[in-house]
Order: structure tokens, then C-alpha cells, then sequence
């Protein structure tokens, strides 16, 4: 990793297959982003995308500003990519998820969000010049191929989709960017602290979009209580623990994570929202879990 790269990324701490800590830690951020997808519908019928997006900033870092160690120090160094993340793990994904997500649905979001690791392992190839080893490349394609034939049965069904897929991918995109630049951040100065004030930049950012925003919304009991999971649990903390994760074992590995997300989502869709899901979808669901099994392995020898 060069010292004075401003986008650069890093090697996690640990290369040994995922113990109870790290599949601990991707089995929160399944559960908490997979339903992140049904809490923006529910908070759509009443807030607009602007507020719904600094809502989630400013509640995520007040969450963690109630943690002690969130309120370390950071190196000054570091700002620049701190206020990088900021805008391209947060402000910008947070702002375009809501805006797609008043053309497709919640689960689609969700199967599309589970691209990020093919992102981020790219990224991470090139920012790191090394390619990923060949059983975390399988693990990624055969994650990814599930991940399409889940989407299968549902794609046909979305009409007039295409400006709502491409900023769900836009935003995926910026998540595998994102995951890589929190590496070597995580790792000089703890996963909280960086995470904090990534979202204080991004609550600032965003501020003006709220403001604007706030002659189209109105208060609903559910609309704020989804906004809140949203702010304190799918940002503030969700954030953090993927900081770490990506810390402990990489961005590439890190990203297997998201493959979960379409599972929670699809199943939170079929139980809140009546939707039915296919055989194939199940299968799909089946591949994704080899596919993010291979992925967390250990790391191959050079």
C-alpha cells in the first residue's frame, strides 16, 4: 500500500477462513441491509428521497456519537479519505437508493445491492495490483450467478425499470470503492471513529437535499419509525460493524456480506408485501450461499 495515495486500499488482518466472529458480524449486516431495502419503501409514503437520506446521516452519527470509542481521534491524514467515503459510502449511495426505489421494487433493489463484491474485488485488484486468488474468484462468480437467478423470475415483471436498475448499480458500484478506501482507514484508526465522521460529512452534504425536500414530506408515525431503523441500525451501526469486518479480512472477502442481502430481502417481501417467490428464486438463493462460502476461505499462498 503506497502512503500517500489518497485512494489506495489494503490487505485485511486476517487471511484464515471465517471463524464464529466474522460470520457473526456478516449475519447482522444480512439481516440489517436485507430489510434496509422494505423499511425505505415503508418511509417513501411519506418522506422524500432528500430527507429520507440526511435523516439517515445525521441519526447514524448521532447513534454512534453515544459510543465512546466513535469519538477517538482520527489522523489528520486521513481526512481527505474520510471525507471521500463520506460522500461515496454514504451521501451519494444513501441519496440514490431512495430515488430508484420509487420505480422498482424493494426486493430488486436488494438482489442488485448483492453486485458488490464483484465490485469491490476489482477495485481491490486494481488498487491493490494483485488479483484476487483463483477460489475467492469462483466464490465471487458463483455468488454473482445465484444472485442472477434469483433476479430471474421477478425482471420480467418490473416495467419502465431501466433509470431505477441503473442507479441501484451506480450506487453498488460506489459501495465496492467504498469498502476499499475504509480499509486502511479502519485499520490506522479504528472502524468508529472513521465511520462517525464519514457520516457527519455526509449529514452536512446532504442537508440541502432535506431542506428542499421537506415540502413533499409529511409525518407518519411509520414513516419516522422506519427512518430511525434505518438512521440508527442500517447506517450508524451497520456502517461500523462493516468497517471492521472489512478491517478483520479484506474488501473482497468482506463484500460476501452482501450476497445475503437478497435472501432477507426477498423473504421480508413475501411476508410484509405478499410476494411470492419461485422455484428458481430458491435455487438462486441456494448458489448465493456456496458462492459467499467459497469467498470466505482462506487465502491462497502466493
Amino acid at each position: 500500500m503506497s502512503g500517500n495515495r489518497m485512494i489506495r486500499t489494503a490487505a485485511g488482518t486476517r487471511s484464515e477462513s471465517f471463524g464464529p466472529a466474522e460470520w457473526g458480524l456478516v449475519s447482522f449486516l444480512a439481516l440489517t441491509w436485507g430489510a434496509s431495502f422494505l423499511f425505505i419503501d415503508i418511509a417513501l409514503d411519506s418522506l422524500s428521497p432528500g430527507v429520507i437520506t440526511w435523516l439517515r446521516a445525521a441519526l447514524g452519527a448521532t447513534a454512534l456519537t453515544l459510543i465512546p470509542a466513535a469519538r477517538g481521534p482520527v489522523d489528520s491524514q486521513s481526512w481527505p479519505q474520510i471525507v471521500l467515503l463520506g460522500f461515496t459510502w454514504i451521501a451519494v449511495p444513501f441519496t440514490l437508493f431512495p430515488l430508484a426505489q420509487q420505480w422498482i421494487d424493494s426486493s430488486l433493489a436488494g438482489i442488485l445491492n448483492a453486485a458488490m463484491p464483484l465490485f469491490a474485488a476489482a477495485i481491490a485488484a486494481v488498487l491493490l495490483r494483485r488479483l484476487p486468488s483463483r477460489i475467492h474468484v469462483i466464490g465471487l462468480l458463483v455468488g454473482f450467478g445465484g444472485v442472477i437467478l434469483v433476479a430471474l423470475p421477478s425482471w420480467g415483471e418490473e416495467t419502465n425499470a431501466a433509470l431505477g436498475i441503473i442507479l441501484v448499480l451506480l450506487a453498488t458500484l460506489l459501495y465496492g470503492f467504498s469498502v476499499n478506501i475504509a480499509v486502511p482507514l479502519q485499520q490506522a484508526n479504528g472502524a468508529l471513529p472513521v465511520v462517525l465522521r464519514a457520516q457527519v460529512v455526509a449529514a452536512v452534504a446532504t442537508l440541502p437535499f432535506a431542506v428542499v425536500g421537506l415540502g413533499e414530506s409529511s409525518f407518519t408515525w411509520s414513516g419516522a419509525g422506519a427512518v430511525f431503523v434505518l438512521g440508527v441500525f442500517g447506517t450508524g451501526v451497520a456502517l461500523a460493524v462493516m468497517a471492521s469486518l472489512v478491517g478483520r479480512v479484506g474488501a473482497s472477502r468482506g463484500g460476501v456480506a452482501i450476497y445475503f442481502i437478497p435472501i432477507v430481502a426477498v423473504i421480508l417481501g413475501v411476508a410484509f408485501r405478499d410476494e411470492s417467490i419461485a422455484l428458481l428464486t430458491v435455487f438462486g438463493m441456494v448458489v448465493v450461499l456456496a458462492g459467499a462460502y467459497l469467498a470466505s476461505r482462506k487465502e491462497e499462498a502466493a
